[in-house]
């Protein structure tokens, strides 16, 4: 879930690399409504799933209760280990758990949880997996906050012939199997959206988007060399226009004219029973 590429498996150094996007990306109007539905709480147990290095924990733990207890699931113990070293305040209990979440999801849930977190994870799960999460968080009135979730929106500057192409084949890439069975990708975030309103969920979402300047090269570089890798992988792009693309994103970012958005989308689903 959490090793190889930034395509379905991340390295620490993709993390790392990532991360100062994703606090700037959080939407803070999502984040705030988290905060607001746990503020009476004299205590909080949280399950973070597919917690990589403990983004989520980093984003949020502040702003909580005092008294946290934090279970952070994942199946890379790599990761695990970055995320049990993060820095906490007194009150803060941190507790991880290597977990197959493919094959395990009831376990990551079981016992105390006043609500359900995870980061840049719902577009690795099928539908399948995620119907079975919103199915269990339902079960138990428990509500659901899904950040940095990618919807497929990407924006380029300049504008390339190719961009389009390059990314119809990436968003096919990313519906692969990530471990979940096929993977929603880019649909991830409607799809989980429409499943916790059917079940009668209120949903607050918002866009929560990358935006990336001249300065962001080495971001910048790095998706585009890997996303010129997962067109590759899926022979929809011929290879000569994706090589010539992929020369010239690289030459907009040396000349310091490239920038880039990429679409994220943030929710929090409540159960109208528990407001």
């Amino acid at each position: 879930m959490r090793e190889q590429h930034l395509l379905g498996g991340f390295t620490r150094r993709w993390l790392a690399l990532r991360a100062p996007y994703d606090v700037r990306a959080r939407n803070s109007d999502v984040l705030s409504a988290v905060t607001e539905a746990v503020a009476d709480y004299p205590s909080i147990s949280i399950v973070d799933l597919g917690c990589g290095t403990g983004a989520t924990l980093r984003a949020l733990s502040a702003s909580l209760p005092t008294v946290q207890n934090w279970r952070l699931v994942d199946n890379n113990i790599g990761a695990l280990d970055c995320a049990q070293a993060i820095a906490v305040a007194a009150g803060v209990e941190v507790k991880t758990v290597l977990l197959d979440l493919a094959n395990d999801l009831q376990a990551a849930l079981d016992g105390a949880v006043n609500i359900v977190t995870t980061s840049a994870f719902l577009d690795l799960v099928s539908q399948r997996w995620l119907e079975q999460l919103v199915w269990r968080a339902v079960a138990r009135h428990l509500p659901l906050y899904a950040a940095l979730t990618y919807d497929g929106r990407v924006v380029f500057k300049p504008i390339d012939p190719r961009d389009e192409a390059v990314i119809a084949a990436v968003n096919r890439h990313q519906r692969r199997d990530k471990g979940f069975g096929p993977a929603l990708g880019p649909n991830a975030p409607s799809c989980a959206i429409e499943l916790f309103q059917m079940a009668g969920y209120d949903v607050l979402h918002g866009h929560s988007d990358w935006t990336l300047g001249p300065v962001d090269r080495e971001m910048q570089l790095e998706i585009f060399t890997a996303w010129a890798d997962a067109a590759r992988e899926t022979n929809a792009v011929p290879i000569a226009e994706l090589d010539l693309w992929l020369e010239a994103r690289r030459e907009a970012v040396a000349l310091g004219r490239s920038q880039l958005r990429i679409g994220h989308v943030d929710f929090l689903a409540r159960s109208l029973a528990k407001r």
